[in-house]
């Protein structure tokens, strides 16, 4: 067992976790400029789709037609950001179940460890254990229904300008001048723009991440680690519960997401 999992952790280290990259923060309220780390080695190629030009889903008449294409056209990239967090939530693993077995990391490990911590804004963790522990609860995947009905209620189905122009479906926000749209509806003294991303990928890795990370979505978290626990599926009715601070709506915005949830997922493929 223990030859295993340092075969496979040295296997991370030698090809998974080579390089950094700088991308800049446009959820968090924090500003921050996070260290990413390098896809360029785990075998999730990015979809040539994600940086085209959004489809024209408002020129959709058929109402059942345009949910069966804005649910086809966001699926692909939500399953590939799922694989990533899956290899990274399998790197976390390995390290935490070598770590329980001998409590100290080499440091290639523990710049592994590190680079996951800036990721998912853990930096100040007391402890080895405490992060590692932590680290198990932030990253997981964001059931794919979920994040459909999401998109499709924050963008209108993808007609927004702001999903149409900066591939921002979810309503994410940013706090710097210049970093997204401003809002028409905006007052005079907010200082919010609504986010503006390269493509589909970066903003479908900025959702995922905001949830996995932002303080706001710790209940959701919780409620994903007790199913982890319980070993029982991770469902999107379930964590649509912890949505609670995504909409100054609260509960009626959770309450329309499982609705959406129930209505549409008979339009998702998600067993294809």
């Amino acid at each position: 067992m223990r030859f295993s999992l340092l075969v496979l952790l040295g296997f991370i280290a030698a090809f998974v976790l080579l390089t950094l990259k700088f991308e800049q923060s446009t959820i968090d309220d924090d500003e921050q400029t996070d260290d990413i780390i390098s896809l360029e080695h785990m075998d999730i190629p990015p979809l040539e789709y994600a940086s085209k030009v959004v489809p024209s889903f408002g020129e959709i008449a058929d109402i059942t037609e345009k949910k069966k294409k804005f649910f086809a056209y966001l699926l692909p990239e939500i399953r590939r950001q799922n694989s990533i967090v899956l290899r990274e939530r399998e790197i976390v693993l390995a390290l935490s179940s070598q770590y329980s077995q001998t409590p100290v990391l080499t440091p290639k490990h523990r710049d592994i460890l590190d680079r996951l911590a800036k990721k998912y804004q853990l930096v100040d963790e007391e402890s080895t254990h405490a992060l590692l522990r932590e680290l198990t609860r932030r990253v997981d995947i964001i059931p794919p229904a979920l994040i459909l009905v999401q998109a499709a209620n924050e963008s209108a189905w993808g007609t927004s300008r702001f999903a149409q122009d900066g591939y921002n479906f979810f309503g994410l926000w940013c706090f710097r001048k210049g970093c997204g749209f401003v809002p028409n509806e905006r007052n005079d003294d907010e200082v919010h723009e609504v986010a503006k991303f390269r493509n589909l990928s970066h903003a479908v890795n900025t959702y995922i991440r905001n949830l996995n990370r932002h303080y706001a979505y710790a209940d959701l978290r919780d409620i994903r680690a007790n199913l982890r626990a319980k070993n029982r599926p991770i469902t999107a009715e379930a964590l649509a519960q912890g949505l609670q601070s995504y909409s100054i709506r609260g509960q009626e915005y959770i309450d329309e997401i499982l609705s959406m949830i129930r209505v549409n997922r008979k339009h998702m493929n998600l067993n294809a």
